[in-house]
């Protein structure tokens, strides 16, 4: 347990980007193309509050992405490099996911 609530708090602590009102989408690291199509839908909504995040983790040699949600009592999402939803590290309405994460061991936040 401690394990996971680590990496989590390395997500928090390693943000890579947070999204602003730019109208150029100028990323620090390349990014699919799918997720680049999310973060200009997120860019088209409403500011959110509290404002939308990515992370980039690299896990075993596979990229993820974590994108935070728009609200309170909604899923924060983990997706892999083809923007397939992995599971839901935390959020929900008891704030700790899904349960369906896996256990990344060595990994790498960036």
């Amino acid at each position: 347990m401690m394990k996971k609530t680590s990496l989590w708090l390395a997500f928090v602590l390693s943000g890579l980007f947070a999204l602003t009102s730019c109208k150029k989408l100028d990323l620090e690291v390349d990014v699919p193309s799918c997720l680049k199509k999310e973060i200009r839908k997120i860019k088209r909504e409403e500011v959110r509050n509290p404002p939308a995040k990515v992370w980039r983790l690299i896990a075993d040699g596979k990229t993820y992405f974590y994108i935070t949600s728009d609200c309170c009592d909604k899923y924060n999402y983990l997706y892999n490099d083809h923007c397939d939803i992995v599971c839901a590290p935390d959020g929900g309405f008891t704030g700790a996911g899904d349960g369906n994460c896996p256990d990344f061991g060595d990994s790498t936040q960036t």
